[in-house]
């Protein structure tokens, strides 16, 4: 980073980067320009800043001020009132929901103040396209570190005692798997980085690898040195090109300066790194599976034992770590096993990430210590329920988690905690529900996607999970029975119990989650008919009572697709089938005969 007064931070992440960011940013160094400022002030591109649904965000550096939904025709503002007066530009600033009556804070903390950022200490502070500004904040130092002073077992041993755990969704211990790999037998060794993040609603790994890909290889060489290993891959899912390019540019500078390849810091430590990019198969998130897509073959888990730290890659001793793990590792090694161990819960340490979405009121990125309430993380950094709502319920862990509601909101995040209540943490992703979501159909919806997903190896997984969606689909339709919901119940056990990896073993939680906490819902699917949150598309529909229509036609009349059928004076009804949920009808209609869909 260039010697200057001042920073002018663009956020280039997949959700602000657009042909619009490009214009930003030009035009906030021609209005620097045009007042001889260029020389101060530099315009840096950066990771992502967190805030996710705020448009294009620019944080002003030093002066930590975030600018939000920012547009070219604002450069002009930012450059003549900020940089050249000193003055904020308080109609831009961001400002948190419950901060609204001091808008000239400094310090906008509503979305930060819980936050502790560690795997994503440099996203939106350092061009992730400029080795030199990774270097500027310690970057390799800890590589450098580690290839001087310590052994192999060494640093091992201080990853275990850091307490990491994996943020890939199992949480086993990072420094007992890098053990065990450096324990197998063998010259031939590698390490892989899994960056097949895949899902739904969660972008952590992708979002760090767009700010911080230094962080990554610095850390796959710190692990490739721990474990033995020369040769390191990263596995990407294509659907991310913006981290793909700046992942391999990322490789090419360290190249470049002898930070990867041969003889590294002249230890006699050879390691470099390549990319193998996946086809979006979430399954391959499972490490077997993933080491199978890695070989070119189909995208299946293997039986364990043997597991990769024993036989993996090519049949070789291999480690399996995903982005956030990896990004953790160099400031374990600058800040020691103690700093790490010192941050979160007895059984989980350091921090977490999480991408919030929903009906929460600030969506985005967010890193917090384990043990951070969920309410912390929805009420004081989300913000709140989108438009006021009641909260009804948050999802974490994915398709494979579970969902949580209002009476668990006090429970720390962490691995064990988390498992009490029926969820897990898993990759990170937490789906927050408002009180307009229907249950039945959420589980619809994850049970669709793991279906979908599943790679067909294993009956329980390819038929069961098959078997569990129509259940759920029929359920939704208005056509199920209270003898759906036993099958389900005597279904998802047997899925749990016999399928080959995590995603047929898991698939089942979010229906056994919502059939426990909201079976009331169900039962009024199968035995009322009704949809009290209005979301099945069955009881989606105009209804036309007919104890008050009298056969005017001023309905029929006015139906734009023809979907309402009567004679003159005789009671009319609507054809659900064709029924587009307009509300023309109901608007015509003079005497209360026309029902709205969520008044039923």
């Amino acid at each position: 980073m260039d010697r200057m007064r001042s920073h002018i931070m663009v956020c280039g992440g997949t959700g602000c980067t657009s042909p619009e960011s490009e214009v930003l940013i030009d035009a906030l160094k021609s209005e620097l320009e045009k007042v001889d400022y260029e020389k101060e002030v530099n315009v840096i591109r950066t990771g992502c800043f967190g805030l996710c649904d705020q448009g294009h965000v620019v944080k002003m550096y030093p002066d930590n001020i975030h600018y939000v939904n920012v547009k070219k025709e604002d450069a002009r503002d930012i450059v003549n009132e900020h940089i050249v007066k000193g003055r904020p530009v308080s109609r831009l600033m961001y400002v948190a929901p419950e901060e609204k009556k001091n808008e000239n804070k400094k310090d906008q903390t509503g979305f930060s103040k819980k936050q502790y950022r560690i795997a994503l200490r440099n996203c939106g502070l350092i061009d992730p396209d400029d080795i030199y500004d990774y270097i500027a904040f310690r970057g390799y130092e800890g590589l450098a570190r580690v290839l001087e002073e310590k052994t192999p077992s060494e640093v091992t041993e201080i990853v275990k005692q850091a307490g990491l755990r994996g943020r890939g969704g199992g949480g086993f211990p990072t420094g007992m798997k890098w053990k065990f790999t450096l324990r197998s037998p063998g010259n031939e060794k590698y390490i892989i980085c899994n960056a097949d993040e895949g899902d739904p609603g969660a972008f952590m790994d992708r979002s760090i690898l767009e700010g911080d890909p230094h962080s990554v290889i610095e850390a796959m060489a710190i692990g490739g040195y721990a474990t033995g290993a020369n040769t390191g891959i990263v596995y990407i899912r294509a659907e991310y090109p913006l981290a793909i390019k700046r992942l391999q540019k990322a490789i090419t500078q360290a190249r470049e300066l002898g930070l990867l390849g041969k003889n590294i810091f002249n230890s006699q430590f050879d390691f470099d790194i390549e990319v193998k990019l996946g086809a979006g198969a979430f399954v391959c998130g499972e490490e077997t599976a993933l080491i199978q897509s890695v070989e070119g073959s189909r995208g299946e888990p293997m039986k364990k034992p043997p597991f990769p730290s024993e036989s993996g890659y090519l049949g070789k001793p291999t480690t399996v770590n995903n982005v956030e793990t990896l990004a953790n590792i160099p400031s374990i090694i600058l800040n020691g096993a103690d700093w790490f161990s010192g941050i979160g819960t007895e059984s989980s340490k350091g921090t977490k990430v999480f991408a919030l979405a929903g009906n929460v009121k600030n969506v985005g990125l967010v890193e917090v210590p384990m043990g951070t309430t969920l309410r912390e993380i929805i009420f004081d950094i989300g913000g709140g329920i989108r438009g006021d709502k009641e909260f009804k319920a948050v999802q974490t862990g994915g398709p494979s988690g579970g969902v949580i509601t209002s009476a668990d909101l006090d429970t720390p995040i962490d691995y064990e905690s988390l498992k009490k209540i029926g969820s897990i943490m898993g990759s990170g992703g937490m789906i927050v529900m408002d009180e307009d979501t229907c249950m039945v159909n959420i589980s619809k919806f994850f049970l669709e996607f793991t279906q979908d997903e599943s790679c067909g190896k294993c009956t329980p997984c390819r038929v069961g999970t098959k078997r569990m969606h129509e259940i759920l689909d029929k359920i939704t339709k208005g056509q199920g029975s209270e003898e759906d919901l036993d099958l389900l119940e005597e279904l998802a056990p047997m899925i749990k119990d016999s399928a080959l990896c995590g995603l047929g073993q898991t698939a089942p939680n979010p229906v056994l989650s919502t059939l426990h906490y909201y079976r009331n819902e169900y039962e009024d699917h199968v035995i009322h008919k009704r949809c009290t949150a209005n979301a099945c598309e069955a009881w989606n529909k105009y209804y036309i009572d007919p104890g008050k229509c009298i056969g005017c036609s001023l309905c029929a009349k006015a139906c734009p697709v023809h979907c309402i059928a009567g004679a003159a004076k005789e009671i009319h009804v609507v054809d659900s089938a064709k029924c587009i949920s307009c509300g023309i009808c109901f608007r015509a209609c003079k005497f209360d005969a026309v029902i709205k869909p969520m008044e039923r």
